[in-house]
């Protein structure tokens, strides 16, 4: 059998059917690409049936992120999916892309959209009243921005939606947090890196790694780098539509032939399909960040974080999913 062809098979049988895993994705949509790829994962793993996409929250302090990202869930078909925004954020530039969910052709919007720049509610008020509707220990919850909006959610008081704080409120409706920051292995032979999610609000990092109460699986900037997205598939596997806001974004972003690694993409593989054997996961420890901004972890039989483990072997694999995901049409 041909590597493809194994690798397909492979893929396949990964997809067997399961309970869909509730699903709250928290982004800095319009830093990087990275972030649409995993956003456009997360509908396809929703239309095979492995996950429901509660709510999305924005951690870019941006007017027109929000609403770029109600353009991507409507795109996918879904268009009432909420999403929440940062107040008082980091990184208050517009981006590279975000500007597409103004485009026009014909004097009609090339990505329609409900939400309008500004309009969207606040991110941590979301989180409560979507959380509080959950069932208990249910929730997985994938970061791929800032902590801000995460760390807030800690600090929480009570309000409407729930009488417990919001510690207690994480501690009872979280199962796991999936979360794309850190730097785990040496990169470019330096050890100590302080890696662009963690830097951009480290004290909120530092917060949220020192009192997270639930599970937490780190992917590292090494993961990311070790499984680049194949130029190719941008140049030849979107075009089943005139316009598609991936692929239109990537080329914006940095055009091909370049293959971008898929940061963001690891986390919402590991946290929707755990059980597939995509990554192998370190020890349980516990992940502290220095004043600088690098991520340290420490062995622990009893800790709550691991980080994610790619092994040379498995990085076809990984690339060949997140591949297929983030290009598969809406339905």
């Amino acid at each position: 059998m041909k590597t493809t062809s194994l690798l397909a098979a492979l893929f396949a049988v990964s997809f067997a059917a399961a309970d869909p895993v509730p699903v709250i994705f928290d982004t800095d949509m319009g830093n990087d690409v990275d972030d649409v790829m995993a956003l456009a994962m997360l509908h396809s793993l929703e239309s095979r049936g492995h996950c429901k996409l509660l709510a999305v929250t924005v951690t870019k302090d941006h007017a027109l992120a929000a609403p770029f990202v109600d353009a991507v869930n409507t795109f996918y078909r879904r268009p009432d999916i909420p999403v929440g925004a940062v107040r008082d954020g980091a990184t208050r530039e517009e981006g590279k892309f975000n500007g597409l969910v103004n485009a026009t052709d014909d004097g009609k919007p090339r990505y329609p959209h409900d939400l309008k720049g500004g309009d969207a509610p606040e991110a941590v008020g979301l989180l409560r009243k979507t959380l509080a509707g959950q069932e208990d220990g249910s929730v997985v919850m994938i970061q791929v921005g800032f902590f801000t909006n995460l760390a807030r959610l800690l600090d929480s008081p009570p309000d409407g939606y729930s009488p417990l704080n919001g510690e207690d409120l994480v501690r009872k409706k979280v199962k796991l947090l999936s979360l794309m920051a850190g730097a785990f292995q040496p990169i470019h032979g330096n050890a100590r890196y302080g890696e662009y999610n963690i830097v951009q609000d480290l004290p909120a990092a530092r917060a949220l790694a020192d009192r997270w109460p639930t599970p937490c699986v780190w992917s590292g900037f090494e993961i990311g780098i070790a499984a680049t997205y194949p130029h190719q598939s941008i140049e030849r596997d979107y075009e089943y539509t005139p316009h598609h806001p991936l692929k239109e974004a990537y080329y914006l972003y940095e055009p091909p032939p370049h293959d971008r690694p898929t940061w963001d993409p690891t986390s919402v593989l590991h946290a929707v399909l755990p059980d597939h054997g995509y990554f192998e996961l370190s020890e349980p420890g516990h992940v502290e960040v220095d004043e600088k901004g690098a991520t340290h972890f420490k062995a622990d039989a009893g800790g709550k974080h691991r980080y994610l483990i790619l092994p040379p072997a498995g990085q076809g694999r990984v690339k060949e999913a997140i591949t297929r995901l983030s290009s598969e049409p809406p339905r």
